[in-house]
């Protein structure tokens, strides 16, 4: 447990700020190559090779940016399955005050799973609304809601804790140190918005201290929830974390309100890749059909989230799963492989190389995460499926 936690507290935000800013700097220096002043992360992967070094690859420009906006999807959907869980269990708890997840029902208890399929009209329902400015205003709430559920989580972790953390062990099996690992990448969700929040900026060269002030604040508050949440029920411990608050006034309100907050975010979290399967899918259609099949296609990906959520109810397992394959490419192997291109002619200091290396690492770092942590999560996914 110190192990892992001297990796989240230290060694992770800093590497994962780094890589944000990596992204951030190869953007600014592509743009006078191409001559453009702003560029999202599929136009920066596509330019890299587009502009790049290898003339053999350029005609691979597209395919990279195939490859970047499929992992973004993957991601963001695979996000919206998670967030489909938690409300289901969120929901299984207030009804039953019990938080069973067993593929089948315990007497007259359901399981899991037909609360997710419940939620398939629910979120179908929510995601007809398509327009960004409706449902916006709605994450400044739930980012209050985030600390007050931090702060319950520091005071019932504490109130609970019956060891000290010095005392529990560094970690128990490989595949379990690797599930923990992916779910620590999936803590860089945002990552594909950081070219967004570069674009939008008065002064892209303070783009360093904008990553280092968010990301900062959100490991704070992860790393609060997941060391004290922990912390104070060991093993026992559930996902979501108000699960694990006793049967209170003010711990049932705030189970409520995480319920009501997640699936407002599940909301916002789908209309990003939405936007952008349509921009492809549209092209198959007339315009003036465009209103139809855009709710039509809304149905069908909605259908397909729930479906793959009542497979997989795990939620660690498969946020572990979703970052271990989509963050790591995200995170790390695609802004080493970007900057990589535009370092290639000056790798730095001679004959040492050290921004040429340094990427080579990052890549690889990333690339061991994306394979040995997608096989042991995607197994033990399966496994538990069909056992």
């Amino acid at each position: 447990m110190r192990s892992m936690d001297s990796f989240r507290t230290k060694l992770l935000p800093g590497l994962l700020c780094r890589l944000l800013h990596m992204l951030a700097r190869s953007a600014q220096r592509i743009y006078g190559k191409i001559q453009v002043p702003a560029l999202s992360y599929p136009d920066l992967a596509e330019a890299s090779l587009a502009v790049g070094p290898w003339d053999n690859m350029r005609k691979y420009s597209k395919c990279f940016r195939y490859l970047v906006d499929l992992t973004i999807t993957m991601d963001l959907f695979g996000a919206c399955c998670v967030y489909q869980v938690v409300i289901a269990r969120t929901i299984k708890q207030l009804v039953e005050g019990t938080d069973l997840t067993t593929d089948s029902a315990v007497g007259s208890s359901p399981a899991i799973r037909i609360y997710i399929i419940a939620l398939l009209l629910p979120c179908i329902l929510l995601c007809m609304i398509t327009s960004l400015k409706y449902l916006a205003p709605f994450s400044i709430v739930a980012d209050f809601f985030i600390l007050i559920v931090t702060v319950a989580t520091v005071y019932y972790g504490t109130k609970h804790a019956t060891v000290s953390p010095l005392e529990m062990p560094v970690f128990k099996t490989v595949p379990g140190l690797f599930e923990f690992i992916g779910v620590c990448v999936f803590s860089m969700e945002g990552v594909g918005a950081t070219m967004a929040i570069e674009n939008t900026m008065t002064e892209p060269k303070k783009v360093t201290a904008v990553l280092l002030g968010g990301m900062g604040v959100v490991m704070v508050l992860v790393m609060a929830v997941g060391f004290f949440g922990y912390w104070g029920y060991g093993e026992l411990s559930k996902s979501p974390v108000t699960l694990n608050f006793p049967w209170e006034p003010f711990p049932i309100a705030l189970k409520v309100f995480m319920g009501l907050m997640i699936y407002v975010t599940f909301a916002l979290n789908f209309w990003v890749p939405f936007d952008l399967v349509w921009y492809y899918l549209k092209k198959r259609h007339q315009p003036q059909k465009y209103w139809l099949w855009e709710r039509v296609y809304r149905i069908i990906f909605v259908t397909g989230i729930t479906l793959i959520a009542v497979t997989f109810p795990n939620i660690s397992k498969l946020t572990a799963l979703i970052g271990s394959f989509c963050l790591s490419s995200m995170g790390f192997m695609y802004p080493a492989f970007i900057e990589l291109t535009l370092d290639w002619t000056d790798p730095g200091l001679g004959f040492l190389m050290w921004r040429m290396w340094k990427c080579i690492i990052v890549a690889l770092f990333g690339a061991v995460i994306c394979v040995v942590g997608t096989y042991t999560n995607a197994r033990a996914l399966v496994h538990e499926v069909f056992k």
